[in-house]
């Protein structure tokens, strides 16, 4: 009889779906430093303010999260490049009409920067989990 060995590998932190992504809107700011998650500790340039939905009384600072273009908001007809960014957030802006106010480099690397404003999907960053199989025939 032939035995089988089936080894599963699955080392998951979080599963997210991206057909679970969340529209909004997106802007971008230049200055990052202070913030109200880490003052005056730079936190790298892929970075960003959240509404106060996303904001949960400071919950949201240090998380992740995806965002990709899905369209403009202004006379830009098409601003994506067809890429998503992560981010963390980093600030609390609770004046701003848009869903993340993204940092210059990350809104650059979603969308022409012309556009100021854009549509957006966005989900909280999540690693892929990884699954190994490993299948062994013997007699």
């Amino acid at each position: 009889m032939d035995k089988i060995t089936l080894i599963f590998v699955g080392i998951v932190a979080c599963l997210v779906s991206i057909a679970a992504a969340t529209p909004g809107i997106a802007s971008f700011y230049t200055d990052y430093v202070p913030s109200t998650c880490f003052g005056m500790t730079p936190q790298g340039n892929a970075v960003a303010q959240v509404d106060d939905a996303l904001w949960e009384n400071g919950a949201a600072c240090g998380k992740l999260f995806t965002v990709t273009c899905t369209g403009p908001r202004t006379v830009i007809p098409h601003p994506c490049t067809g890429k998503s960014a992560t981010v963390m957030v980093v600030e609390h802006c609770p004046e701003c009409t848009s869903t993340f106010v993204l940092s210059r480099e990350a809104f650059a690397f979603i969308s022409d920067p012309l556009a100021g404003k854009i549509d957006i999907d966005y989900h909280p960053y999540a690693l892929t989990h990884l699954l190994v199989i490993s299948i062994d025939f013997s007699v």
